[in-house]
């Protein structure tokens, strides 16, 4: 995937047709609020020439804000999901033998990608998910990126 030399991605999933279908941007923070995540995401691309995907995830150890649908790009409003990260992250956690306070950027960029890894390789049907992660199935992006392709460090 070609990427202008101003973006620079945590992570990306294109979908089955090779489409860019997911953008993540990774922050150890936490605490943050819907209206902050929204500035931050307004600051991010107003400083930056970036693909347009249908969908934006912001990652916080203990939130998740996504933005769906067509405009997710271009909408400067706050996220259209608010996601207890906890319930999703907290298994990863245990494993790594940390605690959401203590996880590294690194780390939690890894725990990011085997989530989301899980999800694009899944044989699992969406009805059998946990309720943690309907979100998922309600927004369609399970849809969009079940059988797709991870990207990491998209930097140039």
């Amino acid at each position: 995937m070609a990427i202008g030399s101003d973006s620079s991605w945590d992570l990306a999933v294109d979908n089955r047709s090779g489409q860019l279908a997911l953008v993540v941007e990774i922050k150890r923070k936490t605490d943050v609020s819907p209206e902050w995540a929204a500035k931050l995401r307004r600051n991010i691309f107003a400083h930056g020439t970036f693909p347009k995907a249908p969908y934006f995830l912001m990652v916080f150890p203990d939130k998740f804000y996504l933005w769906s649908d067509a405009e997710a790009y271009q909408d400067q409003g706050e996220p259209t999901y608010t996601i207890n990260a906890s319930p999703i992250l907290q298994p990863y956690f245990e494993r790594a033998g940390v605690t959401a306070d203590q996880i590294s950027g690194a780390s939690l960029e890894l725990i990011v990608m085997s989530w989301l890894g899980e999800i694009i390789h899944s044989e699992q049907l969406p009805e059998n998910l946990d309720a943690s992660q309907q979100w998922l199935i309600e927004s369609g992006l399970y849809a969009a990126l079940a059988g797709g392709k991870l990207e990491h460090g998209l930097a140039a």
